[in-house]
């Protein structure tokens, strides 16, 4: 049994999300491909926190740790537009600490990217951006350097390492498993873009703590194949055993999708935009450049390859990050 209650959480987002069914985009596949399986989508994009996305779930336990032991300041990196530090400035407004940043430039485009989307909102939520480091830059040392800063000023700091995608911030995504197993369908796979491994390896966790039946594939936004397998399968051991449960993670029930990185990590492709075009304009809902939308890209793909059964029932979840949509602009002139 798994008894997630007994884990420092603090409530900061709105649960359960919405499962909802994507007829259109069925209606649409179904024209061309042969093989088009139930369309779910399940909308951590509502989760509530400063736009919202799926690091909502991480930070409720993250969070709540902090509380626990004492915390009054939040610590955490992520590349320039990260949702993840935005939610995580959101969190610590909520709560009444300290938010200081570390952002990486991961890729180098314009003012709108440097200073628009979710940079403007960690601003405007009262974090402190603390630098902008160059791709590859120790953000570990970078964060250890400002705690130790914060704690020669009497305070009390709590680093959260990227994305939220420790055992601790993992719990979330186990917690969104429970909600799925919950649901009025019986879902065979999740679909979802895989980076920081948190999401996808709560989810698998949580899956095989509930010994259900559905699968997981994540679809890189980052590394290769091999690369995100591997931190997949060593995060997802770790969140087992920090649930406590006896079960066995086979390398099986990792799966990982590399064929829609396209030129790294924020880097736009043409079936990104064209999935983002594709989702707005069957559903009303948007997607974001940097995950959901090479997510969905890959959702798409797998669909045209066949991967899924006629009858499965198939949900693709949207991790949000719409805010970062401002930072690429100029990507979507024209349209």
């Amino acid at each position: 049994m798994v008894q997630l209650a007994r884990f420092p959480r603090h409530s900061l987002g709105h649960f359960p999300t919405p499962l909802e069914r994507m007829e259109r985009v069925e209606e649409h596949l179904r024209k061309r491909f042969p093989q088009v399986p139930n369309l779910w989508i399940k909308r951590d994009d509502c989760t509530g926190l400063a736009t919202g996305g799926n690091k909502t779930r991480k930070l409720e336990f993250l969070v709540g740790d902090a509380l626990e032991r004492g915390a009054d300041t939040l610590i955490t990196p992520g590349a320039v537009q990260s949702n993840h530090t935005r939610q995580t400035a959101a969190a610590a407004a909520a709560v009444g600490m300290d938010c200081k940043l570390v952002l990486e430039r991961r890729q180098v485009r314009d003012e709108d990217y440097e200073q628009s989307g979710n940079v403007l909102l960690e601003k405007i939520l009262g974090a402190q951006i603390i630098d902008r480091l160059p791709a590859g830059a120790d953000l570990a040392g970078a964060m250890d350097e400002i705690a130790d800063a914060v704690e020669r000023d009497g305070g009390n700091p709590y680093v959260i390492p990227g994305g939220g995608s420790n055992p601790v911030g993992a719990l979330g995504y186990v917690a969104c498993a429970e909600e799925l197993e919950s649901a009025d369908i019986a879902v065979d796979w999740v679909v979802h873009t895989t980076g920081s491994c948190g999401t996808q390896a709560g989810l698998v966790a949580g899956f095989a703590a509930f010994h259900s039946r559905a699968k997981v594939l994540g679809i890189s936004n980052r590394r290769d194949e091999t690369a995100q397998l591997d931190a997949v399968k060593s995060l997802t051991v770790q969140t087992a055993a920090h649930l406590g449960t006896s079960d066995t993670i086979d390398d099986g029930d990792i799966r990982v999708d590399d064929r829609w990185v396209g030129g790294g990590y924020g880097v736009p492709t043409d079936e990104m935009l064209s999935a983002i075009h594709l989702l707005a304009r069957l559903e009303g809902i948007v997607l974001d450049p940097v995950y959901t939308g090479k997510g969905f890209a890959g959702l798409l793909g797998n669909i045209a390859a066949g991967t899924f059964a006629e009858d499965e029932n198939v949900v693709f979840l949207h991790t949000g990050g719409v805010a970062g949509l401002f930072g690429y602009r100029s990507v979507f002139d024209g349209d």
